[in-house]
């Protein structure tokens, strides 16, 4: 069973650190909050890899509903021979915690919000990770990862990403109607696979996915 590191500096991170002098009573409290995160969540990701064709409507998933629309993805996705859907969570048990911490004490859940977002964000780069190393088997180059959301990828993909992946039933994640994902610390992405290495100006010791990475333990990175 993978663990997930909560990074405390992330959790700062989500909690708006800028350098503010952090007192040691609230510094056992961060703490706390990761350890609660960390025992109250049950983590899990899934991916697939498709084959893309680029139509007049866009990216076309081959083999499935999904067509990402948008000039943001087209050009991120330009060159691309596959395509791999990918969705990770901080688990239901996660969402139920959250939801009664907040209730409870205001302190405590903006906190523990702050490191379930860190174990979800860790989540996706172990997921990302394996999707890179099953590329690199197979002689492809993964460019870094995509989300509804951002620039002019539209939430309303999140319904149809759920249903290839299956995901409602491997990971009890749902969609509401407003296309936010429950339980609330997931995350789902898109990240094109090339045959030549992207310019992402990676390296292991930049990367993020490096805890779970397996090319980095055999000595062979993925950007090479």
């Amino acid at each position: 069973m993978t663990q997930y590191r909560v990074s405390r500096a992330e959790v700062l991170r989500y909690l708006g650190y800028a350098g503010q002098v952090v007192d040691a009573s609230l510094d056992d409290r961060i703490d706390g909050a990761i350890a609660r995160c960390i025992a109250a969540s049950n983590p899990g990701f899934t991916y697939r890899i498709f084959p893309v064709d680029i139509t007049p409507d866009g990216v076309q998933l081959v083999g499935t509903t999904l067509v990402l629309s948008g000039a943001d993805i087209l050009a991120h996705l330009a060159g691309a021979r596959e395509c791999a859907v990918m969705t990770a969570t901080a688990g239901l048990g996660n969402e139920r915690e959250l939801r009664r911490l907040s209730l409870l004490n205001g302190l405590d859940g903006m906190l523990f919000d702050a490191a379930s977002s860190a174990l979800a964000e860790a989540v996706a780069d172990a997921c990302n990770a394996q999707v890179v190393a099953e590329a690199r088997g197979r002689g492809l180059y993964a460019k870094w990862r995509y989300s509804p959301g951002y620039g002019d990828l539209s939430l309303s993909l999140q319904p149809d990403i759920i249903r290839v992946l299956a995901a409602d039933k491997r990971l009890g994640i749902t969609v509401t109607d407003s296309n936010l994902l429950i339980p609330a610390k997931s995350v789902t992405a898109f990240v094109g696979l090339f045959d030549t290495p992207q310019d992402d100006k990676r390296t292991c010791a930049n990367c993020g996915f490096a805890p779970y990475c397996e090319l980095k333990q055999k000595g062979t990175p993925c950007y090479r």
